[in-house]
């Protein structure tokens, strides 16, 4: 008997100590986000060009910036067991390009054709130049040959057996002319090529940017093709920015190529662009509303790739696109007949390159965090450094997660400011997918036009009227659709020529808490008076670390309590770094003074001297801001900044693509952050409380003086809905029909205004939005406020604009004072 006890008490033992070694061979992940799988090259850039399933194994390439003929980045294979094996093959460059090609059973990714042993064969850049944006089944002999195309339009004809290259055109950086842009090339129109596709006899290819200074600069210039070659001529089909080209094949080409229809997305200015080629019709163009206007910019640098993917099992399709920061469903067979299915699903903070589903899980590869920052300076960050050495991740979700992050709520025009003909009909324009609905019109011509409104209700390309409106010469309209007002699509045209501009502003119900979920549980709130706080910095030279110089905070005194690293393992690990940390001190100190709070709203002065105002949260805030206790602004997604100002966190776009104006609140919250940053992927926090614990999102240093919350960004949506109140007067003297300094008044719900003045008379005021954020303000009311008394009014549930301003009919002191609940 005590035999068989102590071989039951062994074997327990045995038992016990291969369970725990195997958890502790389980890699750390938080939020879906491995740190260990990071990768990191030696460029301004290191973003995920490409991630495909392929042999048993999850396949990533990354690229640098601009970087024709090789860099340092890697091809990756990934293990079930999520281990990461950089391929020794790698020659790195700028690729995007991947494609299955069946014959051959092999995947072309980057520069690289892998087959089904995982065998790795390199075409290389002395025999293929150029940063490689796309791969196409060939017109005439698609058993044989794939097509390359490049960034800057170069294409190849490559056998897929020997891998030997034909040069078809030349790429733009091959014979670089001095006092060219990087981005230039002479075949077509355009820069910065992003999609390659064929079917229907004829190779498609996008840009989505212009070469110029001026591109540089302004959003709403001229820039982008969508093209198609015909094996002897190249066809400009349209003049706008376009990324995405596939099809209902998708990696692998379309299975029926002579009739299939190939889809394109893209924008403009104006709106999102969606199109499709039908054999019968050639190209038919769709818009749909942006979600987020982070990815505008007319050098096309801020999109990445945006990607239309079917992420469904087998038997079962399921097409996801991403567009704008706005997770879609996509039809499977759509086409000028059979438009209707698109849907908007949610909103996301993460720029993406490419997606694919892996093991019944997301997989999104992603752009994390620039060395280089390109563009993306304000004052409001300071003279703020990047990170020392560029770095990004993958972010593995459930098949659902697109269907559960931020609203979907989201705005575009037809016409904005346009020269529009009698009888011409705009684009259709997605109406369904939304609870609340409305557009804006505006007449900027010399009569009255009335607007007429029709709807595609099945996607048949059959339209029907649903109702017409009459706009005076100068004026504006503001028109609510009714939920039984329904159809896939709708469009508008004008009885008389004018200059027009309609936009549709449609709101997602927002269903969110204002209380933030247990995961944030830890960061401190602005009433606790001692709190564990940091500056961040990833740190360069390849130590793959994110530095931290770690203070505590009691009643706003701060004393330095150690430098710390934290490695990938999510260790917080206390270091002799007198050096790294005088330069994170001296390199990513808080700004002061660069946003101003007053009585009523906080502030902005932008860098091209515009004024913005936004709401107050929490009064503690204006003191914590003021003393430089809280990171008010900082990129954590490449090529957008993330602004955490008065209690809430907005996606803040970068100056060239209209910065301030198409600011998007995230999140309102109670926490006193004291900085924030990226690293391998993940949001890292500082600012919690003293006696904080470890948890799944806490990390604490082993001596309990240094504290991190780490999470992916786009956990903000669950830290509570967006709030607050203020106005652009508060006891303010007013002079006569001078308006007000813009007030965001987007994306919020539940809001109420209040106006009130000095005088012994009635005053008259007028109430105008800008739906849009670079359009024309329209005249919402006129309302006439009676002495000693307060106008109130509840906005309506459908009503949707970007910001609001006031002006009065005579000077007086005036208040006006919003409130989102």
């Amino acid at each position: 008997m005590l035999k068989v006890i102590s071989f039951i008490v062994v074997l327990a033992l045995i038992v016990s100590c291969q369970t725990q070694k195997e958890r502790k061979s389980d890699p750390v992940q938080v939020s879906g986000i491995y740190p260990g799988l990071a990768y990191y090259n030696n460029e301004g850039e290191c973003g995920t060009g490409a991630v495909v399933p392929w042999a048993g194994r999850l396949w990533v390439i990354t690229y640098g910036p601009h970087l024709p003929f090789g860099s340092s980045d890697k091809l990756y294979e990934i293990t079930p067991h999520f281990e990461q094996i950089v391929r020794e093959e790698s020659i790195g460059g700028t690729p995007a390009n991947r494609m299955i090609h069946k014959e051959s059973n092999q995947l072309f990714i980057g520069p690289y054709a892998i087959d089904a042993e995982r065998n790795v064969r390199v075409i290389p850049y002395d025999d293929m130049p150029g940063r490689h944006t796309g791969n196409a089944r060939h017109l005439t002999d698609p058993a044989n040959k794939i097509y390359y195309g490049t960034m800057e339009e170069g294409f190849y004809e490559v056998d897929v057996n020997s891998l030997n290259v034909k040069t078809l055109y030349e790429d733009g950086n091959v014979n670089r002319k001095p006092g060219e842009m990087a981005q230039e090339a002479e075949l077509l129109s355009g820069a910065h090529g992003k999609g390659l596709y064929s079917g229907q006899g004829v190779l498609v290819y996008s840009n989505n940017g212009e070469a110029t200074e001026e591109a540089n600069r302004q959003f709403d210039v001229e820039s982008g093709i969508l093209a198609e070659w015909d094996g002897k001529d190249w066809k400009e089909v349209r003049r706008n920015q376009f990324v995405e080209l596939t099809g209902p094949g998708g990696i692998y080409g379309n299975p029926n190529p002579a009739t299939d229809p190939i889809w394109a997305t893209g924008w403009d200015h104006k709106s999102i662009l969606l199109g499709v080629r039908n054999v019968e019709t050639g190209w038919d163009f769709y818009r749909l509303p942006k979600a987020s206007h982070s990815y505008d910019g007319a050098h096309g640098w801020n999109t990445e790739w945006p990607r239309i993917r079917n992420v469904g099992t087998e038997g079962n399709p399921d097409y996801l696109m991403t567009m704008h920061g706005m997770f879609w469903r996509f039809p499977g067979d759509f086409s000028a007949k059979h438009s209707a299915g698109v849907r908007p699903r949610s909103a996301y903070l993460k720029v993406i390159g490419d997606f694919a589903r892996w093991n019944d899980q997301l997989v999104f590869g992603c752009d994390d965090s620039a060395q280089k920052e390109f563009l993306n300076k304000r004052k409001q960050k300071g003279n703020i450094e990047g990170p020392g050495q560029s770095n990004s991740n993958l972010w593995f979700t459930s098949p659902d997660k697109p269907d559960q992050l931020g609203p979907a709520t989201a705005s575009g025009a037809v016409w904005l400011n346009d020269e529009v003909n009698a009888g011409e009909y705009s684009e259709p324009f997605l109406f369904s997918g939304w609870d609340k609905r409305c557009a804006w019109i505006k007449n900027g011509g010399k009569k009255t036009a009335e607007f007429s409104f029709e709807v595609d209700k099945d996607g048949s390309g059959n339209f029907i009227t649903l109702r017409s409106v009459k706009v005076a010469p100068g004026s504006s309209e503001f028109v609510e659709f009714a939920e039984n007002e329904i159809g896939e699509w709708i469009r508008v045209s004008s009885n008389s020529t004018t200059i027009a501009t309609v936009n549709f502003n449609y709101t997602d119900t927002d269903e969110r808490k204002s209380a933030p979920a247990t995961m944030f549980a830890g960061l401190s709130t602005t009433d606790k008076n001692e709190s564990t706080g940091g500056l961040l910095y990833g740190l360069g030279d390849n130590r793959r670390a994110l530095g931290i110089s770690a203070v505590n905070s009691n009643n706003g005194i701060f004393s330095e309590t150690g430098y710390y690293e934290l490695d990938e393992n999510l260790n917080l690990v206390r270091k002799d770094d007198a050096k790294t940390n005088s330069f994170i001190k001296e390199k990513f100190a808080i700004p002061e003074n660069v946003v101003e709070f007053d009585n009523s709203s906080v502030l902005i002065i932008d860098d091209s001297g515009r004024r913005w105002r936004l709401p107050l949260g929490n009064e503690a805030y204006q003191q914590l801001t003021n003393t430089a206790q809280l990171r008010i602004c900082r990129e954590v997604a490449t090529e957008r900044d993330l602004l955490n100002c008065a209690g809430t966190f907005y996606e803040l776009p970068a100056e060239n693509a209209d910065g301030f104006a198409k600011i998007r609140p995230v999140a309102s919250h109670d926490f006193r952050i004291h900085d924030y940053a990226s690293y391998r992927g993940l949001l890292v926090m500082t600012g919690l409380d003293s006696d904080v614990k470890e948890g799944e999102h806490i990390v604490v240093s082993q001596d309990g003086n240094a504290a991190v919350w780490v999470g992916a960004i786009d956990d903000l949506w669950k830290m509570g809905k967006p709030t607050g109140h203020g106005g652009p007067w508060k006891n303010t003297d007013v002079k006569a029909n001078i308006p007000s300094d813009p007030y965001l008044i987007g994306f919020y719900d539940k809001r109420t205004l209040e106006i009130s003045h000095d005088k012994d008379h009635a005053v008259n005021f007028n109430i105008e939005v800008e739906p849009i954020g670079h359009g024309p303000w329209m005249l919402y009311k006129k309302v006439s406020v009676e002495p000693g008394k307060t106008f109130k009014y509840e906005f309506p549930e459908s009503f949707q604009a970007r910001w609001i301003r006031f002006s009065a009919d005579e000077d007086c002191e005036a208040t006006t004072w919003l409130e989102y609940k």
